[in-house]
């Protein structure tokens, strides 16, 4: 077998739900490497669960014109990539996003889901007001979509950390993907640009430092990840009711 081995369960605690970094990359080996799953295939998985998200906490048929309006920041790295399709999903579900992605990747992936989003005409900023209360009057939320896992901000340029320093200062709902941008992986501990989300959306499955979390709504979306691979891993989470994608903790 070529992806990374598992936890030893004999290790594991029996309400263990979290990752570890290490052990979510071997999760994520194993999905590409054995399954044979295809990168743009989870990204796309996980921008679509991501949206969908977004649709339970926040239902259009309870958002004001103003409240549909989404300010989607994504960074260079993959989870820039999740927030690309996230954004995608949010307008074929009838919300208004718009895109901020000021440091841009020249990774093939990002660039087609980049080309995805302008074919559909959702706008791209070319700058991000520094003056909170413009975002917080144009905007219902934002979905941060900047750095993943073992990203640190120094990692992505001096544009996004600018990004997160105004982001940390806003009013309206802020829903992070995976982990909250500035946040360590494993400990939870923010750096200087750590966001406090409203929501927080799992990918794959939730992060040791998730369970820092303490925002009103927490998503795991993840119910692609094969029933041989949560055992393996010991990934004890809530069931999907019907055909949902995301499962509330």
């Amino acid at each position: 077998m070529s992806g990374a081995a598992g936890p030893d369960l004999a290790e594991v605690p029996e309400e263990r739900r979290f990752l570890s970094t290490e052990e979510a990359a071997a999760l994520e080996r194993e999905l590409l490497e054995d399954y044979r799953f295809g990168r743009q295939q989870l990204v796309e998985m996980c921008g679509h669960a991501s949206a969908v998200a977004v649709t339970k906490v926040f239902p259009l048929s309870a958002l004001s014109r103003k409240q549909r309006t989404v300010l989607v920041v994504c960074g260079p790295e993959q989870n820039g990539a999740v927030g690309l399709v996230c954004a995608r999903h949010l307008r074929v579900f009838e919300y208004e996003p718009t895109i901020f992605y000021p440091t841009r990747s020249l990774d093939p992936l990002h660039r087609d889901l980049t080309t995805q989003c302008e074919k559909i005409d959702i706008p791209f900023l070319s700058f991000l007001p520094t003056e909170v209360q413009l975002i917080n009057d144009a905007y219902g939320l934002v979905v941060d979509a900047v750095l993943g896992p073992g990203v640190e901000p120094c990692e992505v340029g001096v544009p996004c950390t600018r990004a997160l320093a105004t982001l940390k200062l806003l009013s309206i709902p802020l829903v992070s993907l995976d982990i909250p941008s500035g946040w360590d992986a494993e400990t939870g501990g923010d750096t200087e640009d750590g966001l406090r989300p409203d929501v927080l959306v799992s990918l794959a499955a939730p992060k040791r430092c998730a369970g820092r979390f303490s925002g009103r709504h927490h998503f795991v979306a993840g119910r692609f990840v094969p029933d041989d691979v949560r055992r393996k891993f010991a990934l004890r989470l809530p069931g999907y009711t019907g055909t949902d994608c995301v499962a509330a903790l």
